[in-house]
């Protein structure tokens, strides 16, 4: 049942839920499955299916009385029941957002599910061979050839110029659908009923790009330097290709590499003890998980839950250094929050309370990979390098959420300027906005889709900008934990990283309650305080600690 139904707006809203569910829910069931053997195949048949399912889910929420009956109840408002309410509140924007023509919802659903489709199976060219996108990582990272290097990032943009089409063709149609509901754009309207207000979003983007100016001009100026010694040019002879990822969105080792940290372990097995440590149990998630890379196998990571129940499953393609390491840890701080939801909840709520609110989960576990003390404790890293390389080590978690934050900043701008003109001149707009964000040189003469070569335009629409968001949640629910949660002092960090009082407190105070609160209103119960810019700002700016 949805909850205790005292009033008769409260019944009839239990009904309409019961009845809802009872249709949806074995759909969606099937939906999942069949989404998780197309990314772990790549077998075009579960596309397929995949995108039957969907559509029928979309085609529940479209009907048009159902939304009526929606629209007739809120305007009596707050429901006496605060879960009806909150259930209430979801399922009208849900339904709002889907009041489309049949056809319409088929169209952009197989649009959708081709262009994922393209991702999942394509695979680059490098100097004749097809490569995978874990080898065009490895000579980004590794490789002091700088012709090798720009033909590898190259390589890592070909399928930009394969999805552009139907990207911008997708983009469109989204639109369409949005302005016959009386948006502006697919865009703003994703913000809105993802209850995301836009002119605040991106006020606070453009208050942490005047915080991080300076920040990013000392650390930009330094890495450049390193960088044209390293590759025997001169700075302004820097181009992407440089820079250790596709889109320099992960920071180059801060004059050391720490894969070596963990070349000699299984990073699944780190995985696993860390966080029984902390006070979670991620083994049966484990052995439902897809780890490894393979043909046909999507290239990227992720983390589902098939049932909003006990079947959480994690898709990685692992190698033992610090890159997947992070991943490891941050797809399975998805994994805990969905573990750890309150069953007993009605079917609505049974979830993450917002996709920031996940995100935040994942990256206050994925960081963990650069901190100094995980790398002790751990890692069990060699005293000797630790302490050789303090200074870089200390720097490579500031560095990396300064990067990244710089990068976010980027994906938000362009895809507000994808929806709001997809007639624009993108490919040069793409250029623009990472030199004013990230200060990268644009390549000369090249007039290319890079910008689409970003699987997130095309699966994930208006889904980046919570990455920034969780970042900022991420370092106010560490700081918590570690002042008010652990006490603070001295050995803080020590403890954090081994004290099953992490779990202790996440699980009842922000995972359990799932979707019962909005993501402001958890932020608040959670922290002692919104959502702000200060800790995140403070971890830009010092190291956490040394080792």
């Amino acid at each position: 049942m949805s909850s205790a139904v005292p009033g008769s707006r409260e019944r009839e809203l239990s009904a309409f839920i019961d009845a809802y569910v009872a249709e949806s829910r074995p759909v969606e069931l099937r939906c999942n499955e069949e989404s998780w053997l197309r990314e772990t195949t790549g077998q075009p048949e579960h596309a397929e299916e995949a995108g039957r399912l969907e559509a029928q889910l979309k085609k529940m929420l479209a009907r048009p009385e159902a939304f009526a009956t929606l629209t007739r109840l809120r305007a009596g408002g707050p429901l006496a029941d605060p879960l009806l309410e909150r259930q209430l509140t979801l399922l009208h924007h849900a339904h709002r957002g889907s009041q489309l023509a049949p056809e319409m919802i088929d169209r952009q659903v197989e649009l959708s599910n081709r262009l994922g489709m393209r991702f999942i199976q394509y695979r680059a060219t490098l100097d004749g061979a097809t490569v995978s996108d874990n080898a065009l990582a490895d000579v980004l990272r590794t490789s002091d050839d700088s012709a090798h290097r720009r033909r590898a990032w190259e390589a890592s943009k070909q399928i930009g110029a394969e999805v552009e089409h139907d990207l911008l063709a997708l983009v469109r149609l989204r639109n369409e659908g949005a302005r016959s509901l009386g948006f502006d754009n697919y865009y703003s309207m994703a913000l809105e009923l993802d209850e995301i207000d836009e002119t605040e979003l991106f006020a606070l983007f453009d208050e942490l790009e005047r915080e991080t100016d300076g920040l990013w001009r000392t650390y930009k100026s330094a890495l450049d330097a390193r960088l044209a010694k390293r590759f025997g040019v001169a700075v302004d002879e820097l181009r992407p290709w440089h820079y250790s990822d596709p889109f320099f969105q992960e920071a180059p080792a801060a004059e050391v590499s720490l894969d070596p940290a963990y070349e000699s372990h299984d990073v699944v097995e780190l995985t696993r003890h860390y966080f029984a440590a902390v006070g979670f149990d991620i083994s049966g998630m484990l052995e439902k998980a897809d780890l490894y890379e393979r043909a046909g196998k999507c290239q990227h990571a992720f983390c589902m839950t098939m049932d909003r129940a006990d079947d959480v499953r994690v898709l990685c393609n692992v190698k033992n250094n610090e890159r997947w390491m992070g991943t490891m840890l941050h797809e399975y701080g998805h994994a805990v929050y969905d573990q750890q939801v309150d069953r007993t909840l009605p079917w609505i709520l049974r979830g993450h309370a917002h996709i920031l609110s996940t995100e935040a989960s994942a990256m206050l576990f994925g960081r963990l990979a650069k901190n100094p003390v995980w790398l002790r404790e751990w890692a069990q890293a060699d005293p000797a390098f630790l302490r050789t390389h303090e200074s870089a080590i200390a720097r490579a978690l500031p560095e990396q959420l300064l990067v990244q934050a710089r990068w976010m900043m980027l994906m938000a701008h362009m895809e507000r300027a994808v929806y709001r003109d997809p007639g624009q001149d993108l490919r040069t707009l793409w250029w623009n906005l990472a030199e004013r964000f990230q200060w990268v040189r644009r390549p000369e003469g090249r007039f290319a889709p890079d910008w689409a070569a970003k699987i997130h335009f095309s699966i994930a629409p208006a889904y980046y900008h919570n990455y920034q968001l969780g970042e900022m949640l991420a370092s106010q629910l560490q700081d918590h934990l570690l002042q008010n949660v652990l006490g603070g002092g001295a050995d803080a960090w020590a403890r954090y990283v081994r004290s099953p009082e992490v779990a202790g407190f996440l699980i009842p105070n922000y995972y359990r309650p799932g979707r019962t609160y909005d993501w402001r209103e958890l932020t608040r119960r959670a922290t002692g305080r919104p959502l702000g810019a200060a800790a995140f700002v403070k971890d830009l700016a010092v190291a956490t600690t040394s080792a």
